[in-house]
C-alpha cells in the first residue's frame, strides 16, 4: 500500500481494515513523537513501541522516518493531481487548478481528520519548517510536484514546455499560494480543515485576474521571454 492509496477511500475488507488501522496508529505516534521529543531524536524503534509492533510491519507501510512524515501531503498531492487530470478541457488553466485543489479538500478532508487529528496535523506542518532536514525535503519534493504539475497542465494546453514558459511560471504562482495558506493555517492553532479549504480559495482568488485568461486565444510565441 502507498502514500497515496489514502486517498483512494476506505477499505472494506476485515484484513484491510486492519491493515489500515496499524498503519493510522504508526502515523498518528510517529507525528506524535516528532513534534514532543524532535524529528532527529525520534527512532523507529520508539515509533514501534507506541504502537505494539514490530519493525517489520513499520517499513512494511513506510520507507522510513521521512515517509511518515509527508503521508498525508502524499494522500493531498495524489487526490490533487487526480482532481487535475479530469477537469474539463475547455477551463483556462489556473481555474483548472483552482478548482482541482478545492475539489480535494471536499473530498480528503474528512478523510485526515478521521487518520490525523487537525491539531497534530498543525503540529507537524510547524515541525517541517523548523526541520532542516524536512524543510529541505519539502523543498524538494515541491519541486518536483511543480514539474509534473506543469506536465499536466502543457499536454492540457498542447503546449511545449521547453519552448512556451506559460505552464512552469503558471504552476510556480499557484504553488506560491498554496505554500503561503499552508504556513498561515499552521500556524491558526484554532484551523480546521473548513478554514484550510477557505483560506486557500480566498488566496487564489487574489491570484486569478492575472492569470484566468484563455491562452488559446494567443499565439504561443507572443509568451516567449525576450
Amino acid at each position: 500500500m502507498t502514500d497515496g492509496q489514502l486517498a483512494e477511500g476506505r477499505p472494506t475488507g476485515l484484513r484491510e481494515r486492519k491493515k489500515r488501522r496499524t498503519r493510522d496508529a504508526l502515523l498518528r505516534a510517529a507525528l506524535d513523537l516528532f513534534t514532543t521529543q524532535g524529528y532527529d531524536e525520534t527512532t523507529v524503534d520508539e515509533i514501534v513501541d507506541a504502537v505494539e509492533v514490530s519493525q517489520r510491519t513499520f517499513f512494511r507501510y513506510f520507507a522510513g522516518k521521512e515517509s511518515v512524515v509527508f503521508a498525508v501531503q502524499d494522500m493531498v498531492e495524489s487526490r490533487f493531481l487526480l482532481e487535475l487530470r479530469q477537469r474539463p478541457a475547455p477551463e483556462a488553466p489556473f481555474e483548472a487548478m483552482r478548482r482541482a485543489v478545492l475539489c480535494a479538500w471536499n473530498s480528503i478532508g474528512e478523510a485526515i481528520e478521521a487518520i490525523v487529528p487537525v491539531e497534530l496535523h498543525m503540529r507537524a506542518l510547524r515541525m517541517i519548517e523548523s526541520t532542516p532536514s524536512l524543510l529541505a525535503a519539502h523543498m524538494r519534493r515541491g519541486l518536483a510536484l511543480e514539474e509534473q504539475i506543469a506536465g499536466l497542465i502543457a499536454e492540457r494546453e498542447g503546449l511545449d514546455m521547453t519552448r512556451d514558459p506559460r505552464p512552469r511560471v503558471a504552476v510556480a504562482a499557484f504553488s506560491g499560494v498554496m505554500r503561503v495558506t499552508g504556513q498561515l493555517w499552521g500556524r491558526d492553532c484554532d484551523g480546521g480543515m473548513d478554514s484550510l479549504r477557505a483560506l486557500t480559495e480566498t488566496y487564489l482568488d487574489q491570484l486569478g485576474p492575472a492569470l484566468a485568461g484563455n491562452w488559446r486565444a494567443h499565439p504561443t510565441g507572443t509568451a516567449h521571454l525576450n
